[in-house]
């Protein structure tokens, strides 16, 4: 697959203020044994570019600061996009540095992990932004954006079937649809897509994938014929299920299943028993939909064979509702973690030539950053090319020796400047702004 690269010259950011992730309590950090830096596990080896090695002998304090930074970071999620996040940094950096940054180049790459933002991110690195009307979670008409360069496409399940097409404090657990992300896929094939990136997450859905594959030509019945109802909970009604009729496109498309999640379908570490509490399921709703579920996979089975069951115990399957086992089972889709993936799609490969120092980070950095998200993708792809990493965060909660073993030098939070959440969560823009100039102190001396 190969990605497009727009890395632009980041731009001074703008006045307004923004918000940030509502839990932030931690403290600037260090990680004493992160590459390139005394006590780090394994030794830089000699193929490290030349640009590399003098970020590291200068983050010793032996030799010339960056004068290339990468900025490669993800939303501060309900608060800042990606592209807000570099806006902040950037004019907080240029602030900080000597003589405002005079012969600094600093440039920005938003970055995404599959979920929220990951069509913004592509449109930022180049894609055409397409818009469509299609069917929303609970039945009615939403708009969705899907991104376009050449014949690949960067569809976003959220953008249709998304958390946030709910009403503030609505939830539909057992009949929330993704027949909308179908209707997107089908506008992405129609656009001449061959080449499809589905990032799924942050979905209000746990239906999976039933209601995709209906708007690809899929038919789920019950015993009376009729069309089982929209939802994850009406799937105990199913009686016969159809493939025959998907959109023929999609044999000649490749689909890349991109997600930071790799539960499979059903059981404890199903869709329903750990990602349902989120979409509003109670305990007995986790069950049905559990139940639901299985009975779905089982009824598959019987229409294309044991795949079906594989493909239910599959990592990513449970993604986002079950939506990933919808494109595995009917898709053909391939799975691979989202960023790695995205990383893939938005060219950071070759935005990384002649960096020497990247920042990366987003709203919360935890344990979860760890597996999948996008700091630890930026982190690990800048560490195999021997460039510094420091990141940006509204909360921290690692350790000094996770952030190192993570690639991560430093990272520096938002609240080391503003205890109070409250004013934190008001004032996140401005105090990112600030939290780059502290860093520009450090490393751009």
């Amino acid at each position: 697959m190969r990605g497009v690269t727009k890395v632009t010259d980041a731009s001074t950011a703008s006045d307004a203020s923004e918000t940030t992730d509502a839990s932030q309590t931690s403290k600037t950090r260090e990680a004493p044994g992160a590459p390139g830096t005394p006590g780090a596990s394994g030794t830089p080896g000699a193929s490290k570019t030349d640009a590399a090695a003098r970020t590291r002998t200068w983050a010793e304090g032996q030799a010339t600061p960056p004068r290339r930074v990468l900025i490669a970071a993800d939303k501060f999620k309900g608060s800042l996009t990606a592209v807000e996040v570099a806006e902040r940094v950037t004019a907080g950096l240029r602030r900080g540095a000597p003589h405002g940054g005079e012969g600094l180049r600093i440039e920005a790459l938003p970055v995404a992990d599959g979920g929220d933002g990951t069509v913004d991110a592509a449109v930022a690195a180049g894609f055409e932004r397409r818009e469509v009307r299609v069917t929303g979670p609970l039945g009615a008409p939403v708009a969705a954006a899907y991104a376009l360069h050449g014949a690949t496409a960067v569809v976003e399940m959220a953008e249709a079937s998304g958390l946030r097409h709910l009403p503030a404090g609505v939830f539909a657990p057992l009949t929330a649809t993704t027949y909308g992300s179908g209707e997107l896929l089908r506008a992405a094939l129609d656009a001449g897509a061959r080449t499809i990136v589905f990032g799924v997450g942050g979905s209000a859905t746990t239906d999976g994938g039933a209601g995709m594959l209906s708007a690809l030509g899929a038919r789920f019945l019950r015993a009376d014929g009729t069309p089982v109802a929209p939802g994850g909970g009406p799937l105990r009604d199913l009686a016969t299920a159809d493939l025959s009729g998907l959109d023929p496109r999609l044999a000649d498309t490749e689909t890349v299943l991109a997600s930071d999640v790799d539960n499979p379908l059903t059981g404890p570490k199903g869709a329903a028993a750990v990602y349902g509490p989120q979409k509003g399921a109670g305990e007995d709703d986790v069950a049905a939909l559990d139940t639901a579920l299985a009975h779905y996979v089982r009824v598959l089975e019987r229409a294309v064979g044991a795949p079906a069951a594989e493909y239910a115990l599959a990592p990513g399957a449970g993604a986002a509702g079950g939506i990933g086992f919808g494109a595995l089972v009917g898709l053909g889709a391939t799975f691979r973690p989202g960023i790695e993936v995205m990383l893939d799609v938005l060219g950071f490969p070759a935005a990384l030539e002649g960096a020497d120092l990247v920042i990366t980070g987003e709203g919360s950095l935890d344990e979860q950053t760890l597996h999948g998200k996008a700091p630890a993708g930026v982190a690990a792809a800048a560490r195999a090319r021997g460039i510094e990493v420091v990141a940006v965060c509204g909360r921290l909660a690692l350790a000094p020796a996770a952030l190192g073993n993570a690639g991560i030098r430093r990272a520096y939070a938002l609240t080391d400047l503003e205890p109070d959440l409250a004013r934190c969560i008001a004032e996140a823009g401005p105090l990112l702004e600030r939290t780059a100039e502290r860093l520009a102190k450090d490393f751009l001396p």
